[in-house]
């Protein structure tokens, strides 16, 4: 079965719906969010941000697909538009995403606003620029939400030179605007972590923004992404660089309720939760997301990863789903990645509503 395209095959029952990896040929960065009846998905293209609309997430490839926002030749937020996440905030969707200048050393975070109730519709209005008073370097941002209160997780520099990339935690005011400094959550500190020499860039060409003036090395931590289970508050992020097969996803923990701005409130796992599989075709897997069936009975999570070794950070990231479960100690339990092409049950519930 080639990859990118879904079929309906006999699951135990006829007619069950089913799916295979992965979603589309290329989605680096993907991003979902379930609402009303309807996945909304939209993943890293560089030039512009776009949505996908379907009922069913095994459709990807064939859903309804927008371009909901092109930015301008020139400016702060003209160029390497990276990792798009699509949020219903207080009433309305936010589009929170990374852009720069034209050089990495520029990028920021941006946020669209839209009050129609179909993010495919209405207009996206720019909100600004979304920062603490460092204004540092920060790309990959995501929102928690805990108690009535927001906030934003994202990967960013300690200063005004590459060399690593941490995870900040920062309040936000409104959904455009942090509200006292960014604190630091995360910063690479494991091997499995700090895979990241230059020399290993397999494909340049294909790691568009990446490619700038950088030390030898690069430790990284970016790709933060909440994941909820009871009282208990997870952020899942990649580790390593993505130019490596080693990008891999680890886990900080904190409790809900707990101060969120106090780094000691999160705890590090020491091992990484998903990492690389060859016999599955998922190499450097990482950066997605969690949502759960429409019937609300089974997790899933929504990565990328690349089918073949050593190719890097570019458009042969492909889009992959597949259910997860809960350990006896309540954290999660991704297994490992499901292979190209192998059915999978559709998340239950679909079409339903």
């Amino acid at each position: 079965m080639r990859a990118a395209v879904w079929a309906v095959l006999a699951c135990g029952l006829a007619g069950a719906q089913t799916l295979v990896n992965p979603l589309m040929n290329s989605g680096p960065d993907p991003w979902v969010i379930y609402r009303g009846g309807f996945y909304y998905f939209m993943h890293t293209t560089g030039k512009d941000l776009r949505i996908w609309k379907t009922r069913r997430i095994e459709d990807m490839v064939h859903a309804e697909e927008k371009t909901v926002w092109t930015p301008p030749e020139t400016g702060p937020y003209s160029k390497g538009i990276w990792a798009p996440e699509l949020h219903y905030l207080r009433g309305k969707w936010y589009i929170y995403f990374a852009a720069d200048a034209g050089t990495n050393a520029t990028h920021r975070i941006w946020v669209l606003e839209n009050g129609a109730a179909d993010p495919l519709a209405g207009e996206w209005k720019m909100k600004g620029k979304v920062a603490d008073a460092g204004d540092h370097w920060a790309i990959d941002p995501t929102i928690l939400e805990d108690r009535g209160r927001i906030y934003m997780v994202w990967s960013g520099w300690e200063g005004a030179v590459n060399g690593a990339q941490n995870l900040y935690i920062a309040e936000l005011a409104n959904p455009w605007t942090i509200k006292g400094p960014r604190v630091k959550i995360s910063t690479p500190e494991y091997p499995w972590e700090k895979v990241g020499d230059l020399t290993a860039r397999r494909d340049p060409e294909e790691s568009p923004g990446v490619n700038m003036p950088d030390p030898p090395h690069l430790d990284v931590n970016e790709g933060p992404e909440v994941l909820r289970h009871g009282d208990r508050i997870f952020v899942i992020y990649s580790a390593s660089a993505c130019w490596t097969d080693y990008y891999s996803l680890g886990m900080l923990e904190a409790r809900e309720g707990s101060d969120l701005l106090d780094a000691a409130s999160w705890k590090k796992s020491p091992m990484p939760l998903f990492w690389e599989s060859a016999k599955a075709g998922a190499f450097g897997p990482g950066h997605g997301a969690f949502f759960q069936s429409p019937d609300g009975k089974e997790d899933w999570m929504l990565y990328h990863a690349n089918p073949q070794p050593h190719q890097g950070c570019g458009g042969r990231r492909s889009p992959r789903v597949q259910p997860f479960g809960w350990k006896a100690g309540g954290t999660p339990d991704f297994r490992r990645p499901v292979g190209i092409g192998v059915p999978m049950a559709a998340p239950s519930g679909e079409g339903q509503n």
